[in-house]
């Protein structure tokens, strides 16, 4: 996947008006199948699989024995005893071998990374591609975070109302050997919706406007769901799982600082490593900003004391020597 095809701000605005298209096949899956396959899941991530409808999905986070976080994911369950989960591409080595460490014995599992391709139709016009292509109704009316078996473009697939956008649209699982045939025809049939390809550059900016983590940036092994603002996919009671009293014990403690969302005052952009200042010294440190191309303001996200996390709060951040002025805002910097 390119930083980009036609300049970041130009697909950044496809996606927000329009449509995009993006070729995320370095995402990992992992599918795990059999009567056991619920609970084997519910075991190694924090939200509650077994509450799980045939057909939904839900986000989620996989953590260590110390409640910090290994990846955030995306579990979707395709059929009763079929679970698919997506897993980030930098982190697909890891997480196979978590789940190859952990998932009882008996419970088939593959890693189908390299068998499957993604595809993911972003933007407001998405459905009206779909439309053109002929997807049937129940792809078209599928519900939000809902998966389904379906055929595009002739091609037999997984379709997934599911995004790293902030914008409605569909996330397309097919075979490799398919994926070209799925890329072309949905940009022939976009052409008429204004759908264009979409590289990393956009997919960055689109996502942080909407304040979706990315991993090695606002989470990492050395942060925690609570402290990153995730304790809404930690379900404490819904059964053991790994990191489980680690987190109970974090939470009975009280947080020690969280992540905050923050636009720059003066005149600066604030990228990942930069120093976040409060009273002349550094209290954290960047761990995503760029330019917000829809809500027309440079921003930022980052871990600060518990103390300076209210929204309202002033900040600096530190850009090549000089802090520049910053406030704490509330999130997400962009919702459609």
């Amino acid at each position: 996947m390119p930083i980009q095809y036609e300049g970041i701000k130009k697909e950044h605005e496809a996606v927000r008006t329009r449509a995009g298209l993006f070729d995320v096949s370095h995402m990992g899956e992992i599918l795990v199948e059999g009567p056991q396959a619920v609970a084997a899941i519910d075991r190694l991530v924090t939200n509650d699989v077994s509450k799980l409808a045939t057909g939904k999905a839900l986000y989620t986070v996989c953590c260590n024995e110390q409640g910090y976080i290994l990846d955030d994911l995306i579990v979707y369950r395709l059929e009763d005893e079929k679970i698919l989960v997506v897993c980030n591409a930098s982190n697909r080595d890891k997480i196979v071998g978590h789940f190859a460490k952990n998932l009882s014995l008996g419970t088939p599992w593959n890693d189908v990374s390299d068998a499957w391709a993604l595809l993911a139709l972003q933007g407001p016009n998405a459905v009206a591609v779909m439309k053109d292509l002929g997807a049937p109704t129940s792809l078209l009316e599928l519900p939000y975070f809902s998966v389904t078996r379906t055929s595009v473009a002739g091609v037999d697939l997984w379709a997934a109302r599911t995004g790293y956008t902030g914008e409605d649209g569909f996330e397309l699982f097919c075979g490799s050997e398919d994926a070209v045939t799925v890329w072309r025809a949905l940009l022939e049939a976009g052409q008429a919706h204004g759908l264009q390809p979409v590289g990393l550059g956009a997919r960055d900016t689109l996502r942080l406007e909407a304040r979706l983590m990315l991993y090695g940036n606002d989470i990492t092994e050395e942060t925690h769901p609570l402290e990153a603002g995730l304790g809404w996919v930690v379900k404490f009671g819904a059964g053991d799982f790994v990191g489980r009293d680690a987190l109970r014990a974090i939470k009975a403690a009280g947080l020690e600082r969280k992540l905050v969302g923050f636009e720059m005052v003066g005149r600066g952009i604030a990228r990942h490593g930069y120093p976040i200042v409060a009273r002349g010294e550094a209290v954290g440190e960047v761990t995503s900003g760029s330019p917000g191309p829809t809500v027309g303001r440079n921003i930022g996200l980052g871990y600060v004391p518990l103390a300076l996390a209210k929204v309202g709060t002033a900040l600096g951040i530190e850009i090549r020597g000089k802090v520049v002025d910053a406030v704490v805002v509330r999130t997400p910097f962009y919702k459609r």
